[in-house]
């Protein structure tokens, strides 16, 4: 498993595990969504989780000018869960900005509490 930053050549990998979620990601690859998405990537800073050829998760996240950085999705492959692939992305997040506190944008709070992340009204605080 390597973690790589984001690049225009992994765009269509990117999209075939949004496609791969199904509905719950139609947003962002579904009529009028891919548009969209392929923008914020490319004005985002995402890593990739690569087993190989496939991308087999990822984290997108953005830079608030030192005020902190932002993880706004984290998605890893159904057939690739259980690995601790989130939590190797999450921690790339913060190896990359040691000097900036990193917070995530998530409805998903089981997930992020079992990581031991600290909720603070609606984000939670991964490091301060």
């Amino acid at each position: 498993m390597e973690i790589k930053r984001y690049n225009k050549d992994y765009e269509a990998l990117i999209f075939d595990l949004l496609e791969d979620e199904g509905e719950e990601w139609s947003d962002y690859h579904g009529p009028g969504g891919r548009e969209k998405y392929t923008k914020a990537l490319e004005s985002s800073i995402t890593y990739i989780a690569c087993d190989k050829a496939l991308v087999c998760g990822f984290a997108r996240c953005r830079e608030d000018n030192g005020l902190g950085v932002y993880i706004y999705d984290l998605l890893v492959r159904k057939s690739y869960r259980g690995r601790q692939i989130g939590k190797k992305l999450m921690e790339r997040v913060c190896q990359d900005f040691l000097d900036q506190p990193v917070y995530v944008m998530s409805d998903a709070d089981s997930y992020y509490d079992k990581l031991g992340y600290r909720k603070e009204g609606s984000i939670f605080i991964v490091r301060a």
